[in-house]
């Protein structure tokens, strides 16, 4: 995990946004799995609206230095 400051959106290794790379990061995931389980909970859950979340991430979290 991070050792200071809460979840932060990736620059170098963003694709869209940086939201998905940010929270692989911040939790010492893999981006890629983690982009992989975001798409699927997204497409397979009608209660989990995926695009609206990461566009409200996208917004609300910083950018890392």
């Amino acid at each position: 995990m991070s050792s200071r400051g809460g979840i932060k959106r990736a620059r170098g290794n963003a694709m869209i946004g940086g939201v998905c790379a940010g929270i692989a990061r911040h939790f010492g995931w893999s981006v890629t799995g983690t982009r992989v389980a975001y798409t699927l909970l997204s497409i397979c859950s009608a209660a989990f609206p995926g695009i609206l979340v990461y566009l409200i991430l996208w917004l609300v979290l910083p950018v890392e230095d």
